[in-house]
């Protein structure tokens, strides 16, 4: 059994809660990663798209979702989603993707999730790292143009004609207890990704391998599980979004025009 962080398992035992109370249709995904949300939509019934701008990581992906691709349940696309071709779905879902947009192509991400909502009524779910004042090194090798706020997510998604649905803050405490010793193995391991370009960090950010911090041994997932975690997850759905939340969750639907 694959041992995931614990950030991750929080984040998706949140997300797997939230799509239960949706009815299974056809989604895209923006910024894969290493394939746990797409797997977790596949797991549920959903058939769509991922957009991936990293070559590699569109491959690795390839290879994990060989079947549901052969299948017709799956789609990988390496492409930029913000100039891509609207097509009309039922969920977009991004997870740590918005923070490497400027703020131009932040517009444009909001604008196209809209196009491609909008005639199904749909919904957008975002997973963002916040907290300003927790900026640091993981912020600064991965290519991030910044951390989130509530006020933030609640402007940005007024301001381009959303009504917002779901905003929580995820992972607290323990991402914040573990921050420190995160912060020391990216310096450790990644460092040296300071002095790439934005644009190259923002593609190596989905294959990311520091051991401790983004992978386990396997034995650890004995305990780092969802039934381990989940007083955890109890923990975070009972708090709201605050200043010490280190990731914001949210739900955004197109308002009528």
């Amino acid at each position: 059994m694959k041992a995931l962080p614990p950030g991750t398992i929080l984040q998706l035992m949140y997300l797997s809660e939230r799509l239960g109370r949706l009815q299974p249709g056809r989604f895209i995904e923006i910024g894969a990663g290493n394939g746990e949300i797409t797997s977790l939509l596949l797991s549920r019934g959903w058939i769509g798209s991922v957009y991936e701008f990293d070559a590699d990581t569109t491959a690795r992906l390839k290879e994990r979702f060989a079947d549901p691709i052969v299948e017709g349940r799956l789609a990988l696309i390496n492409s930029d989603y913000v100039r891509s071709e609207t097509a009309d779905v039922d969920i977009v879902i991004s997870s740590m993707v918005m923070e490497h947009l400027n703020d131009e192509d932040e517009a444009l991400f909001m604008q196209k999730s809209r196009a491609n909502l909008e005639h199904k009524a749909g919904t957008l779910i975002g997973i963002v790292p916040a907290g300003p004042r927790y900026w640091g090194i993981e912020d600064d090798i991965a290519g991030h143009f910044r951390r989130y706020t509530p006020d933030r997510i609640e402007a940005i998604t007024r301001t381009c004609g959303w009504s917002l649905q779901d905003l929580k803050g995820l992972t607290f405490p323990v991402s914040n207890l573990l921050l420190p010793v995160s912060n020391y193995l990216v310096t450790k391991q990644e460092g040296a990704k300071v002095s790439l370009s934005k644009l190259e960090q923002t593609k190596e950010s989905g294959r990311r391998n520091v051991k401790f911090k983004t992978t386990f041994p396997s034995i650890f997932s004995l305990i780092l599980n969802q039934y381990t975690m989940y007083p955890l997850h109890l923990l975070q759905k009972v708090l709201g979004p605050t200043d010490r939340s280190l990731v914001l969750y949210f739900e955004a639907r197109p308002i009528s025009r």
